[in-house]
């Protein structure tokens, strides 16, 4: 039985996230950059005979329908597949963060899965199914840093200068659907270009989520602070409660004390491209 062994699934952050208005079946239109990071989950994957799916969590257990087994069942639904597989996972990318570890997670699947059965199928027919699953999985199908539009599906490539950042994690998470809800999230930011962003990417907008997240978690006000403390300019990322700052080049602070337990932080760098870019066509 053939095997794909330590195959990666980047996280993203948001560095901006604007509200633009709302569709009439509730979902919401948005604009934002979304940059592949090196925080990186890692997946395992070995073919099974029979259509059988199972999954081994080799760190922080998921739930048991996770996004992973979901993308393998709709790929074997779209191409009447019947081979199966064992995934195993070593999650690394915290939850309800807003760094898209899931959705890099189900992408990674229907990458790999469509190379493991030798199913042929190309990048746009990826991520039709991927979309099916979450309006971030298509992004990392995509490929690379993407400018994105409507409910996160409408991607146009990026071209972003390599940079470092931290990163910040409070315990818990955020729940997406109270924070869209919310009837004091602005929803009527104007739309921007891609060319002003670009004149400045790391400081350009902000996230329109984030006074409505502070209220149910004040953790991300710390977290903020606690950098802003540093010399650093924070926000929010994505729908989830992690906080991300640009390192200026040369950056000799200390980023040690200060938070609780729980909290986790890493530097990392941005990517250029998905390691797994090459896979499809």
């Amino acid at each position: 039985m053939r095997s794909l062994l330590d195959v990666p699934a980047p996280a993203k952050l948001n560095l901006f996230l604007h509200v633009t208005g709302r569709r009439a079946d509730g979902y919401h239109l948005l604009q934002s950059a979304f940059m592949l990071i090196d925080w990186c989950d890692t997946l395992h994957f070995e073919q099974r005979a029979g259509a059988r799916l199972s999954r081994e969590d080799l760190t922080v257990p998921l739930p048991a329908d996770d996004l992973v087994l979901r993308a393998a069942r709709a790929l074997q639904a779209a191409t009447g597949c019947t081979e199966g597989a064992h995934i195993a996972i070593d999650k690394r990318i915290p939850a309800q963060a807003g760094m898209g570890g899931g959705s890099s997670d189900a992408a990674t699947t229907l990458l790999a899965l469509n190379r493991l059965w030798k199913l042929g199928l190309d990048a746009q027919a990826l991520q039709r199914i991927g979309l099916s699953l979450g309006a971030d999985v298509p992004f990392f199908l995509f490929g690379r840093n993407a400018w994105a539009e409507g409910v996160g599906e409408a991607l146009q490539p990026l071209t972003l200068p390599p940079a470092r950042f931290v990163v910040l994690k409070p315990p818990g998470g955020l729940n997406t659907g109270e924070i869209f809800s919310d009837p004091l999230l602005q929803r009527a930011t104007k739309p921007a270009t891609i060319s002003f962003f670009a004149a400045d990417p790391y400081g350009f907008g902000r996230n329109d989520l984030q006074p409505v997240a502070e209220r149910y978690d004040p953790q991300i006000a710390q977290g903020i602070h606690f950098l802003r403390s540093r010399g650093l300019s924070a926000r929010m990322t994505g729908s989830g409660n992690a906080i991300f700052a640009l390192l200026p080049d040369g950056w000799l602070g200390s980023l040690s004390g200060g938070l609780g337990e729980g909290w986790q932080m890493r530097e990392c760098g941005n990517m250029e491209i998905h390691p797994l870019c090459g896979w499809v066509s």
